[in-house]
């Protein structure tokens, strides 16, 4: 055999094992997939939402259980941050701290983004578990999506595993759950199969009428230079959203949507606008669906009590900005919300969302 030839042939036989190893550790979702359920009920079957009746929903971005003492690579703008990950001793008490929380508020159904799960920053512990033991006489059943997943991420500030779930608590019958894929960022190919994989976590709720209510929990990706990923994730929500309206499910969608509300983007300091569009992507959520917080409650005069985004930047000194939104059918009506700020500002770069819901006596 020609030396060229024994060469090209070398070089064939290396291209295939290493694309071989890289399908290997890294992840391939479907577009769409049944997710994981779970309702174990320590003493009796859990109960089944009522028309009538009022709901309490919490979305929280919990960071992984990271807390506020870091700067992480990724919290500034030229990736230059110090820390890369947080010490096992901080996870232990931020999750004691969430579960403090959420056992104080008891809402119905918890909304979680950045949930770990085998990451290698993080001691490859299973942190939906480890809230779950602290909180299961509260939520029988649960509901669990990936949307990043990877054996081995060559990036210098993690070199190992990555697991990140989108996870939904509720106290009350959950049936089903769905994972729907997202529209992707944009990027080569090799380096979007190490990257978060966004998705919609669907979770659906029987109610003792025969209906059902829709829960969805996501987080959307950031902004990305020049391109529109944030704007074909926002249309692939509302074009679930306009179909549950069209077969008649309730339904109720919330998460960490990285974006802002109406008039926010002017009110930051210019160094802190790059991520974010002047004209919001959110605009075809809110101009079609009633969306806490609102735009009318970031507007007003208390509208430092509806931030829900404190940076792990030095240079800022208090939550500035509004990125978890809760949205819902208009057949649902808004009892009350708020933002639980005071006691959760070092638990997390950002503060649960709470609001209360009527749910309708008959849906039409």
């Amino acid at each position: 055999m020609a030396r060229p030839t024994r060469y090209l042939l070398y070089l064939a036989v290396c291209a295939g094992l290493f694309g071989i190893l890289l399908y290997d550790v890294t992840w391939h979702p479907a577009r769409y997939e049944n997710a994981a359920v779970s309702c174990n009920a320590m003493d009796a079957k859990p109960p089944v939402l009522a028309p009538g009746q009022t709901l309490t929903v919490m979305t929280w971005n919990i960071q992984y259980l990271a807390g506020k003492r870091y700067v992480f690579w990724y919290d500034l703008p030229d990736g230059s941050g110090p820390d890369e990950r947080p010490t096992p001793e901080d996870i232990a008490y931020n999750l004691d701290e969430v579960a403090r929380v959420i056992r104080d508020e008891q809402p119905d159904i918890v909304l979680l983004q950045e949930v770990d799960d085998g990451a290698k920053n993080t001691d490859y512990g299973n942190q939906l578990a480890l809230l779950q033991a602290r909180v299961a006489d509260l939520y029988p059943c649960s509901s669990e999506a990936f949307y990043w997943k990877s054996d081995f991420v060559p990036d210098q500030h993690i070199f190992g595993s990555v697991g990140r779930k989108l996870a939904t608590l509720s106290r009350y019958q959950m049936d089903s759950a769905e994972r729907l894929q997202l529209p992707s960022p944009s990027g080569h190919f090799i380096s979007r199969l190490f990257q978060p994989q966004p998705a919609l976590l669907v979770s659906y709720l029987p109610l003792k009428d025969g209906g059902r209510l829709a829960v969805t929990n996501t987080h959307l990706s950031d902004a990305e230079s020049g391109g529109d990923v944030q704007q074909r994730q926002v249309a692939a929500v509302s074009g679930l959203q306009h179909a549950f309206e069209k077969n008649g499910t309730l339904w109720i969608t919330g998460g960490d949507f990285s974006l802002l509300p109406q008039g926010q983007y002017q009110r930051l300091p210019s160094g802190q606008r790059a991520p974010y569009s002047a004209e919001s992507e959110l605009r075809g959520l809110w101009e079609s669906f009633p969306m806490i917080p609102s735009n009318e409650d970031v507007a007003g005069e208390d509208r430092r009590t509806w931030y829900t985004r404190f940076p792990n930047d030095p240079s800022i000194s208090g939550p500035d900005r509004t990125q978890d939104f809760l949205f819902y059918s208009p057949k649902l009506k808004r009892v009350e919300a708020r933002v639980r700020q005071a006691d959760t500002l070092l638990i997390s770069d950002h503060m649960p969302v709470i609001a209360r819901f009527r749910v309708p006596a008959k849906v039409e």
